[in-house]
């Protein structure tokens, strides 16, 4: 049988059959859409860690008080309490380190600002001048806290876009004297609107100099003390005279956990890579389940069809052509599934972007490769058995059950 004539056959049989058509090509494309939607899901949440880490800064090593009892990161110590605390003299002695760029020592809280009459819950962050940089933020309006202002408890604030919008309104935000508390501070700054990002909103900040924020919440400890290392091919080293002087300043005992950006990335790269995996896995069960379909619906395919594959046979049709038709239907149906399963899971993915728009929900290649090759491989696996029947038929008995 001609190439040509065996695809026409599959095509005229699987077209003189609709709902079965349809029930199979159904059945392949919900599960080509899981996989689809699902790794978008996934690989989009890891892209979005991803960013919003490379996003805080580069070549990070980020001092932590308190001592991580396991070996490597653990996402948790962001959250975890102070069992021993950090000072600002020992961020300011980190600038001795070599391989140190810049430092920023902080310390946050939260507290309610007011101006005219407006209240706003907001996060303070108790910081100095290094911070702008290291944190890659940009101002939209003013400047940023002078570089002097570590160990001064000068009333000068920079605030968030939002705060600025909902306090100040429409009218000129610098110059004026923002309440924090108990405790009012000259607007020198506003920040440039940048959003939501590891769980604290840039846009609804108050930077006031660390020596201030430490005053407003009665502590002399720090939050966290972000140091930036000269050069990435520093960063370990970095790391290592960063801890080495922590140390040596708290009587050598290691109470400190230091942690690189690297070290925050691939960690949680790895976690959310498994889980693409994992929910892969998960959803490609469902193309196992189509195949199973495919070949069910085959085989009865094969019972309503005894009288015409025994007239291929009388015709002299061979077992290997009725073998052929019967994988070449079951390809062509797979491949139609899996098309308009990658279709529907296109717009799954498109739908999750728009309904979060800092979601890069886009799927991996590696995944729509995977999940098009199963469904076309299940097709053809689970069709073997239905086209091996019907090319074992007898074309007298075939023709006998007319």
């Amino acid at each position: 049988m001609r190439r040509r004539d065996l695809f026409g056959f599959a095509t005229a049989a699987a077209a003189g059959a609709p709902l079965r058509t349809f029930l199979m090509v159904l059945a392949m494309s919900i599960g080509v859409a899981a996989v689809v939607v699902l790794t978008a899901l996934g690989d989009g949440a890891r892209r979005y860690v991803v960013n919003e880490f490379s996003a805080i800064g580069s070549n990070l090593v980020i001092v932590l008080p308190g001592r991580s009892e396991t070996r490597g990161f653990n996402p948790a110590n962001i959250v975890t309490g102070t069992p021993r605390d950090l000072t600002v003299d020992d961020a300011a002695a980190l600038l001795r380190a070599p391989a140190v760029a810049r430092v920023a020592p902080i310390t946050v809280g939260s507290s309610e600002a007011a101006y005219a009459g407006k209240l706003k819950d907001v996060m303070v962050v108790g910081t100095v001048s290094s911070y702008l940089d290291i944190r890659h933020m940009d101002l939209a309006q003013g400047h940023f806290l002078a570089p002097a202002s570590a160990g001064s408890e000068a009333a000068v604030a920079v605030i968030g876009a939002k705060v600025r919008e909902e306090l100040f309104g429409g009218e000129p935000a610098l110059g004026r004297m923002l309440r924090v508390g108990d405790r009012r501070y000259r607007v020198i700054g506003v920040l440039a609107a940048a959003g939501q990002g590891l769980g604290m909103n840039s846009d609804e900040l108050v930077i006031v100099p660390v020596a201030a924020a430490q005053a407003m919440f009665n502590t002399n400890t720090l939050f966290r003390i972000l140091v930036e290392a000269k050069s990435r091919a520093a960063l370990d080293e970095a790391k290592r005279q960063v801890l080495g002087i922590i140390v040596g300043r708290h009587d050598n005992e290691e109470d400190v956990t230091v942690i690189t950006q690297d070290a925050v990335l691939s960690t949680f790269d790895r976690i959310l890579t498994a889980l693409t995996f994992a929910v892969a896995g998960i959803a490609a069960i469902s193309l196992a389940v189509a195949g199973i379909l495919v070949m069910n619906v085959m085989l009865v395919a094969v019972a309503q069809r005894t009288e015409e594959i025994g007239l291929l046979k009388a015709l002299g049709a061979s077992a290997a052509a009725i073998r052929q038709i019967f994988l070449v239907e079951a390809a062509l149906l797979s491949a139609g599934g899996a098309g308009a399963g990658y279709a529907i899971g296109q717009l799954g993915a498109f739908a999750l972007r728009s309904a979060y728009p800092t979601l890069p929900a886009y799927p991996p290649l590696w995944a729509v490769a995977a999940a098009l090759l199963s469904a076309l491989g299940s097709g053809l696996l689970f069709g073997v058995l239905p086209a091996r029947r019907a090319a074992q038929l007898d074309p007298v008995q075939a023709l006998a059950k007319r």
